[in-house]
């Protein structure tokens, strides 16, 4: 834990929510680079399996779970679940949601960390009703604006409606890393929607790595992806004009589904909640699109 004073403010953000706050002995733990060996955090997982909590959320994210994944204690994670825990997190926590999906189904949140959500110095009011609703069994969908640029592509899609689909995804650069392994749920989330966002990747190396999914053939099978908030890069002199915008022009070339903009989650302070393997449905009109899971 890096960022120590974070981690009080997000301490102290949830308790004056209301929130009886549980930190785990090993939180604070530390091995070179990791919070603690592996043993040490495969304990703390296996901790929040039996602790009986609502809600068991992430302090930060980075690199880290991806090594544990054929380790975790995947039915007790899946208990949990079934008892009501909500797990919650962002960034490396994609290959956690990832893995347990693949192995027993279960649904997590892609939401926010600790430290960069409720540690943040003014925590974003969108992203604190949106967790509150989850909290409280509230949580039935979300809603967001897609960019104006994007308006005279959406008339020629027109309305959109997409029923039962499977919503999963995450970190693209997290996510692409377990391509063709058996911790990435291609086969399960066939006719899906796919959900991606990423921080301080250019977007060359956002298209390079759409690119592997695409020639692995993941892309092809969704009925729709969702593009949430790619941040922190720096466009060079070097690139002559090539930017996001140009790989979502390319992507919606490459793929039969649609690509949506603008879904506001991501590394930044405005963040909706996202249930990560629950059916959804997609209603696109104009640049307004409401996805639903509350049934």
């Amino acid at each position: 834990m890096r960022d120590k004073a974070a981690f009080r403010r997000g301490i102290r953000c949830l308790q004056q929510r209301g929130y009886e706050v549980e930190v785990d002995q090993a939180a604070l733990a530390r091995h070179t680079r990791f919070a603690g060996d592996d043993a040490q955090r495969l304990q703390a997982i296996e901790r929040a399996c039996s602790s009986g909590a609502d809600v068991a959320l992430i302090t930060r994210g980075g690199y880290g779970l991806t090594r544990l994944l054929p380790q975790l204690p995947y039915e007790a994670i899946a208990q949990s679940a079934q008892k009501g825990m909500q797990w919650v997190g962002i960034s490396d926590f994609t290959a956690f949601q990832m893995a347990v999906l693949a192995r027993t189904g279960t649904t997590t949140w892609a939401g926010p960390a600790l430290c960069e959500g409720f540690g943040a110095q003014e925590p974003d009011d969108i992203m604190l009703d949106c967790f509150d609703d989850l909290a409280q069994g509230y949580g039935e969908g979300t809603g967001w604006r897609m960019p104006a640029s994007d308006k005279a592509w959406l008339q020629q899609l027109g309305p959109l409606a997409i029923h039962d689909a499977p919503l999963w995804g995450g970190n693209l650069c997290v996510l692409s890393s377990l391509l063709g392994s058996h911790y990435l749920p291609v086969q399960q989330m066939d006719g899906g929607i796919l959900f991606l966002e990423d921080v301080g990747e250019h977007p060359y190396r956002i298209e390079r790595m759409l690119t592997q999914l695409l020639h692995a053939g993941v892309l092809q099978r969704q009925r729709a992806i969702l593009l949430g908030q790619f941040t922190e890069y720096k466009l060079t002199s070097h690139d002559k004009g090539f930017k996001l915008a140009t790989v979502v022009q390319w992507l919606r070339e490459q793929v039969s589904c649609p690509v949506l903009q603008g879904l506001p989650y991501g590394h930044v302070p405005t963040k909706v909640m996202l249930p990560v393997g629950k059916m959804v449905e997609l209603v696109v009109e104009e640049r307004d699109a409401m996805m639903l899971w509350g049934h």
